[in-house]
């Protein structure tokens, strides 16, 4: 007896193998039979004739950790299929924390993360993954934050990681891998993970790989004096060959000055690869990203976390100097920004900063100064897209040959926060699968596609008996239409599903019933 059969679909099995039709058995969380189940005894069927039954998504790269603990249900993700998440992205996240730092960190992370109950557990990796187990639509796995570890050694200041700290620091990252942490990760554009070092990296590095875990990294681009290289690539494989570690690389991709530029792009990383450093690498199907505005202040004016940052913000005699530190400080492209979460003062959200602060008079370094008071520091933005279509196209064409490369899997980036979110927070694997798949026929079949999306990342991370639709695995399984599937968010009006994905499990529990939310929270944090 089968709880529940799904009948006549094209698997594509996540191997990269080509498709076949049959049906799926699942008795319980697992797939327990695929063949010719027809006559089977079932408590429920699902007619798949016509669609196809893959593994679960796993969204490589998402930043979710807040909201998922406000809003468990996840549509904006287990609509597009996402059965497992990939959490602590760009060392950003609450473990392990004392429960003081965490309400510190998380109210600094609010405008990315979402602003979660200040009354959670969150002292070690073991307390952080029972927050999410089974309380959520879908799994998520962790990756221990650099941020966290930062806090809970040294507070919010940027001072050197040696000695005890040290000794503390990479003790933490042990324990939180034995705990159940998959991955050490950091981002060397926010704070406080950007006051490091490469030396200090190194030997959390070396601690995470002694564990058994790999190191996640969004490149550095602040304190670039700090890193070996001037930061980014270079510093990322150094860290790789000094402790020995697999490197993960976060949404790497062509920008659009570099758009149709993927030799020189990837060349670095393909050359550290043939000497034997182990490498992969995630992106997302668009040509900008998001974050959060607290991350332009200067390094110096980051010190001590969101109550002393608010108090040189509001100091009268040092709110001109602070707002003429933002228009001069080079390392970021503020002119660019668009405002998509602005809680407190709602008349912001669409705006461009330049428009914005043109309707309320100041300069932009002051009106980034007055939003971060106005909305205690939880303020999101994301880039504006090229303007020439042909600059999108070409970018496109980059992701797809990119994503057809054996070493690269999907991460969506998610930062569902906001009334104007990225849409990628909605449209990020429907857009590869329909849209970009479509317009570019030939660079990559549709069971190689599925493979990036399942079977790499779950080999990757080391997710037990996921990304695969096969006999004793998970039953985390998307049931979608090749034909119909497609994104509908759009910078615009990012907040709709897309079409073409009606049905989605998790855990062997239906969470998405012809293309609607069933309430089931049946996700457990993994591996």
């Amino acid at each position: 007896m089968f709880d529940l059969v799904i009948l006549g679909g094209n698997i594509v099995d996540g191997t990269g193998k080509k498709a076949y039709r049959a049906d799926v058995g699942i008795a319980g969380e697992r797939i327990e039979a695929i063949g010719d189940l027809g006559q089977a005894e079932t408590h429920r069927v699902i007619v798949a004739h016509g669609l196809t039954v893959s593994p679960g998504f796993i969204d490589s790269h998402a930043h979710s950790d807040g909201m998922l603990l406000l809003d468990p249900q996840h549509a904006n993700g287990i609509r597009q299929g996402i059965t497992t998440e990939l959490l602590g992205q760009d060392g950003l996240s609450y473990a392990p924390l004392s429960p003081a730092n965490y309400r510190m960190y998380s109210r600094y992370l609010a405008g990315l993360l979402g602003l979660p109950p200040a009354d959670l557990d969150m002292h070690n990796v073991t307390a952080f993954r029972a927050n999410y187990h089974k309380k959520c639509a879908v799994n998520t796995a962790y990756c221990v934050a650099h941020g966290a570890i930062r806090v809970e050694t040294l507070g919010f200041r940027d001072v050197p990681l040696v000695g005890d700290a040290l000794k503390k620091a990479k003790r933490l990252v042990h324990e939180s891998i034995e705990q159940g942490a998959v991955a050490f990760s950091t981002g060397m554009s926010y704070y406080p993970n950007c006051w490091s070092t490469t030396a200090e990296l190194v030997e959390l590095c070396k601690e995470a790989h002694a564990a058994g875990a790999l190191y996640v990294t969004h490149l550095r681009d602040v304190n670039t004096d700090r890193g070996f290289g001037g930061g980014g690539v270079p510093e990322a494989i150094e860290i790789g060959r000094r402790s020995g570690i697999r490197v993960h690389f976060s949404h790497f991709r062509t920008l659009p000055e570099e758009a149709g530029q993927i030799a020189p792009k990837i060349a670095p990383i393909d050359k550290a690869k043939k000497s034997g450093l182990d490498c992969t690498l995630e992106l997302y199907p668009y040509p900008i990203g998001s974050s959060f505005l607290p991350m332009v202040l200067p390094p110096k004016e980051q010190e001590g976390g969101p109550d002393a940052i608010l108090k040189r913000l509001r100091d009268p005699a040092r709110k001109q100097a602070i707002a003429k530190l933002i228009d001069g400080y080079e390392a970021r492209s503020i002119a660019e920004f668009v405002l998509t979460h602005t809680p407190n003062t709602p008349d912001a959200e669409g705006l461009s900063l330049p428009d914005f602060a043109k309707k309320r008079g100041k300069s932009m370094g002051e009106a980034v100064r007055q939003l971060l008071v106005d909305n205690d520091l939880q303020v999101g933005f994301r880039g504006a897209p090229p303007a020439s279509v042909a600059t999108w196209r070409q970018l496109g064409r980059d992701q797809m040959e990119l994503l057809s490369r054996p070493d690269y899997m999907v991460g969506s980036d998610a930062i569902p926060v906001g009334n104007l979110c990225h849409p990628r927070a909605y449209g990020c694997f429907p857009r590869f699968l329909g849209r970009l798949r479509k317009q570019m026929p030939g660079i990559m079949s549709l069971e190689t596609m599925v493979q990036r999306m399942t079977d790499n990342p779950a080999r990757r991370f080391g997710l037990t008996k996921r990304g695969r639709v096969q006999k004793g695995y998970f039953a985390d399984l998307a049931v979608f239409d090749a034909d119909r599937i497609i994104d509908n968010a759009t910078f615009d009006d990012p907040k709709q599903f897309p079409t073409g994905i009606p049905y989605v499990l998790v855990n062997g529990q239906v969470a998405v019933d012809n293309e609607r939310c069933t309430g089931v929270l049946a996700g457990q944090a993994v591996p």
